[in-house]
């Protein structure tokens, strides 16, 4: 509907009313002025019929805005454009054989030459030198030097850790932290061997930091509070490991921050603040119940004695308990999970741990020696020759371990072949991305392409594990100095890194 201006219905309207005065009887004077109006609105109201006329006529022209037009109707929109493009389909085959390592296996004379030289550099690495490289499809040596003389290896040694609790412990299983109660007023705190509980609230994307005292601390409050209990005694059993917690290491190990005293509970690894290297308690479990209390104070439960340690029947008892004495319990990361954890980051304390849980698991003490002697004890139960293998501790922290460089690349290959132990060797450090080499190869061709464990103590540098050469094959290394003549390790880091990037570099078949 078209709309009448205003103006027009008020000059129409005032036409009207002139007509109306004509019947009115009026003078002389009043007929004057009626005819001059008459004339006025006359005149106004056909300037007006032109002025709109005119309007209708540039509305329709589309000379001014309006809804009238006598242009031809706008055609629809076309629908979008489908573009096709040529595609090419990739040889899948090729793609998968390159991706999974199995491309061309390089020249055994080509690799034995770069590893006799690498070992003759006595002046970087000193005269004690180990190297085995290896096919890690066919698990054949492609070349090897010393590879059979017991040697100290460093952390390269928690390879031998990682093998032995994956086939030993459920990779898939969890390790808890329980509260049991054993008196209404009576509970203790219960360590299943989880070092690394958060303080607070566990993280469920975490390895270090999945469960949490908090968390604990919460159940426990409103179990107790369904009784009425809001007071209670609180009691530490950690008795699942026994013996010495720091075995052959040196005294100043915690304070250093090299590692923590392992115990059967800890938060955060024992350590006193954040920080790879930050300093350890010298007791970790002790910290964890102080800890543990305060959350439960303000759970709203009081505890009335200062919290100290009492074994519930007998030693490690009280981490099998699974009944209606349980009235809270935190997980950790999966075992696998924790595997990885330490290769990647050669986390000392954890890597023990874990040996301790294999002697636990096989019926042995959980103390450094039934550990190292669980972790041989395996191997050779899984057919590794361990013949000239000593070990003080599972995490090669120890200075006085010896190992030889063919057991290692027998356990990586192993571990490669096999899937149910795969995931330790994609649980090593990347080069130039996560873990320990994370700031090694970052200007290197073998960045990206290795997957490693590195080792370095005074005197001894190290590193095992995979790479892919330019041809797609996947190598097996292990090379070993435990005789630097300086002791430093940058001189020597960079010739080993030198050395796997030619493997890595090799197109040589």
């Amino acid at each position: 509907m078209i709309r009448v201006p205003r103006l027009i219905c008020t000059l129409v309207a005032g036409t009207l009313t002139s007509g109306q005065m004509r019947s009115k009887p009026v003078g002389a004077k009043g007929w004057v002025r009626m005819s001059l109006m008459s004339k006025i609105v006359s005149a106004t109201v056909a300037f007006a019929l032109v002025a709109v006329g005119g309007y209708v006529w540039a509305d329709i022209n589309d000379l001014v805005p309006g809804y009238l037009t006598n242009s031809a109707p706008i055609d629809p929109a076309r629908p979008f454009p489908t573009v096709t493009a040529a595609t090419t389909t990739p040889d899948n085959s090729t793609l998968l054989t390159r991706a999974d390592g199995e491309g061309e296996v390089p020249s055994s004379a080509k690799i034995a030459e770069l590893a006799a030289d690498f070992a003759a550099d006595e002046d970087t690495l000193g005269k004690s030198v180990a190297v085995v490289i290896s096919d890690t499809f066919t698990s054949e040596q492609i070349t090897a030097v010393n590879a059979d003389r017991p040697i100290v290896i460093a952390s390269v040694q928690k390879i031998l850790t990682a093998l032995a609790a994956m086939e030993v412990l459920d990779p898939h299983a969890t390790l808890p932290t329980t509260v049991v109660q054993t008196a209404p007023d009576t509970v203790y705190l219960v360590g299943g061997g989880d070092m690394m509980l958060s303080a607070t609230h566990g993280d469920p994307d975490a390895i270090n930091g999945r469960a949490g005292l908090r968390d604990l601390a919460t159940q426990v409050a409103a179990q107790l509070k369904l009784t009425g209990q809001t007071t209670i005694n609180l009691y530490l059993d950690d008795s699942l490991f026994t013996g010495s917690t720091t075995g052959p290491w040196a005294d100043d190990i915690p304070p250093l921050g090299y590692a923590a005293p392992v115990q059967a509970i800890g938060v955060d690894v024992g350590r006193k603040e954040e920080g790879t290297y930050a300093p350890r308690y010298s007791d970790p479990a002790q910290e964890a119940v102080k800890q543990f209390a305060d959350q439960l104070e303000e759970a709203g439960i009081s505890v009335g004695n200062s919290p100290e340690r009492r074994v519930i029947e007998q030693d490690g008892y009280a981490a099998k308990i699974d009944d209606e004495r349980v009235i809270a319990r935190v997980e950790s990361a999966p075992v696998g999970e924790i595997v990885d954890y330490f290769l990647k980051t050669s986390d000392n304390t954890i890597t023990e741990v874990m040996g301790h849980l294999v002697a636990v698991e096989r019926g042995l003490p959980a103390t450094f020696d039934g550990a190292t002697t669980a972790v041989i004890a395996t191997l050779d139960g899984m057919g590794f020759d361990t013949t000239g293998v000593e070990l003080v501790d599972c995490s090669g922290l120890g200075d006085t371990s010896r190992v030889t460089a063919s057991l290692i690349d027998s356990v990586i290959n192993d571990m490669a072949n096999d899937p149910s132990y795969r995931q330790a060797v994609r649980g090593m450090a990347i080069a130039a991305y996560d873990g320990t080499l994370d700031d090694r190869y970052t200007q290197r061709n073998g960045r990206g392409l290795v997957r490693a464990k590195t080792g370095s103590l005074p005197g001894v540098t190290a590193l095992a594990g995979t790479l892919m050469t330019l041809d797609g094959r996947t190598l097996t290394f292990t090379i070993i100095a435990d005789d630097i003549p300086d002791g430093g390790q940058w001189g020597p880091r960079q010739r080993m890194d030198a050395f796997v990037e030619k493997l890595s570099e090799c197109g040589c078949s």
